[in-house]
């Protein structure tokens, strides 16, 4: 079982690389984005509390996090391939909440990858990606409010994972199959640990 996490900035193209792991390796996927945005659709409690401080500009607090991603995490069943986790950890306590989450089930994450991409062109793809989906969060001020929270709260964890010794990085800049092809590389490492 090979859980991942991957890591970027806002735009950095985890959604992307994560369907195509998906499709290759059969993994899961646990988008917190995605879980977030499916409470909020839906007016749950947890839905309504999330929005107040995503319009904000705000990361939602740790435990009520933790919680919904358990609870994804737990549908999988005991014998999944290995679970993506994209857009979680944010911050180091997250990290340390996850790995304790994950050990619990006597489980843990086996490499963290980093799509590391340059802020030019992180506004960009934003941008077009806000043109494109209509999502109301990819406009200009709250994309530079939400990557000064990433720079400030999240880049801590690069150093945290490497001190994990599953810290990996990949330049997220380029051809999307060379992304890819350095992706599968590490995962392919994994497998033979």
């Amino acid at each position: 079982m090979k859980n991942i996490v991957i890591f970027g900035a806002p735009g950095s193209g985890k959604g992307t690389q994560s369907d195509k792991m998906i499709e290759k390796y059969g993994f899961e996927h646990i988008s917190t984005g995605d879980v977030l945005r499916s409470e909020i659709k839906n007016g749950t409690e947890l839905g309504i509390t999330a929005k107040q401080f995503i319009d904000q500009g705000q990361l939602v607090p740790d435990q009520l996090i933790v919680d919904m991603l358990a609870s994804v995490y737990d549908k999988f069943g005991k014998e999944h391939k290995g679970v993506i986790f994209d857009g979680f950890p944010r911050t180091i306590p997250q990290a340390e909440a996850l790995k304790k989450m994950l050990a619990e089930r006597g489980h843990e994450v086996a490499a963290m990858i980093e799509l590391d991409v340059p802020e030019e062109e992180l506004m960009k793809r934003l941008l077009l990606r806000g043109q494109m989906s209509g999502r109301s969060d990819d406009n200009e001020e709250t994309i530079k409010k939400r990557l000064g929270v990433y720079h400030n709260q999240t880049s801590p964890l690069i150093e945290w994972y490497k001190n994990e010794g599953i810290h990996n990085h990949i330049n997220g800049l380029g051809e999307l199959e060379r992304i890819f092809g350095d992706i599968c590389e590490v995962i392919e490492k994994l497998e033979e640990k």
